[in-house]
């Protein structure tokens, strides 16, 4: 049996798909790589389909050895990978000799690195995913983060050759936002126009405490207040909850299913994979587009994605 032993986990390695979507009314999140279009990807360089397994790794990368030969790609965030002290390129498939290590370091870019491996990761389904849902523990393998000694088994099966490497104009895509474009959330009219204006003009950190539940944020400049109250109501990804305090929270990829909590706006699709690499004291700020831009955006990455072949 092919399979990678863990030989450090990191800080916080998983095992990830694309998430288990349409299970939200029985209080279960999505869960899935907190970058999608990384995964997805990187599953294409190696040959499996895009919804397959792979390890996602948060801030500082672990190590792992090949039982035997293998095809790889890594993709997301600089993680500093190397074997035998080789520097290892992002975005591109590569040949691992059985007993190979591949070690990661700390990020020096953003916030989640990515190894996908030919055949995938085959941690038993949950729900229809293999995705690690750390919230309710259930998932990935055992339902928790990776440790020193797991042995993940890797799958045999994939649809298509290998691919050497990406474009420059997809390499570009991947490249993090700043600016993260939004469109109105339900509540935005109960907000007044002064605090709108402040929402759309401040900058806001990323604070310690940003986790694949949810970012939170503090403002550079003023608290936001809402002008109504509202009952729980349901609760979508990329969702910019204005807590009792004053300050956002965008709803992330492990998110409760309802929340009290006025929504002033959304995240849009082609700007998640952004948020998915925000590193605590990151600066972002908000931009406001129209519905139609935002499915224009993410029309034109799907497109992209879909020329890697």
């Amino acid at each position: 049996m092919n399979a990678l032993t863990v030989l450090s986990s990191g800080l916080l390695t998983t095992v990830q798909d694309l998430g288990r979507e349409g299970y939200g009314p029985i209080g279960v999140s999505a869960s899935g790589a907190a970058d999608a279009v990384s995964v997805r990807i990187g599953n294409k360089l190696v040959g499996n389909p895009e919804r397959a397994a792979a390890l996602e790794m948060t801030l500082l990368g672990g190590a792992f050895q090949f039982v035997q030969d293998a095809t790889i790609a890594i993709t997301g965030s600089d993680f500093g990978a190397t074997i035998d002290d080789r520097s290892l390129p992002l975005n591109t498939a590569m040949s691992i000799k059985a007993g190979q290590s591949i070690k990661f370091g700390p990020t020096k870019s953003g916030a989640r690195a990515y190894l996908c491996v030919r055949g995938g990761i085959v941690v038993p389904e949950f729900l229809d995913s293999r995705s690690t849902h750390l919230l309710s523990g259930l998932g990935g393998f055992e339902g928790r983060a990776l440790r020193k000694g797991d042995v993940l088994p890797i799958g045999d099966v994939a649809t298509s050759s290998p691919i050497t490497n990406t474009s420059g104009k997809l390499r570009s895509l991947l490249a993090p936002r700043e600016t993260i474009r939004v469109t109105t959330g339900p509540q935005w009219e109960h907000f007044p126009e002064a605090t709108q204006n402040a929402f759309l003009q401040q900058a806001y950190l990323v604070t310690e405490e940003a986790n694949r539940m949810g970012i939170r944020l503090k403002g550079t400049q003023s608290e936001l207040t809402s002008t109504g109250g509202m009952i729980t109501e349901g609760v979508s990804l990329g969702a910019v909850q204005i807590t009792p305090s004053g300050q956002p929270i965008i709803l992330f990829v492990e998110q409760q299913t309802t929340g009290g909590y006025p929504k002033i706006a959304n995240v849009i699709a082609a700007d998640m994979p952004s948020v998915g690499q925000l590193r605590p004291r990151d600066e972002i700020r908000f931009e406001l587009v129209t519905m139609d831009a935002a499915m224009k955006l993410f029309r034109e990455r799907e497109s992209l994605v879909a020329s890697l072949k």
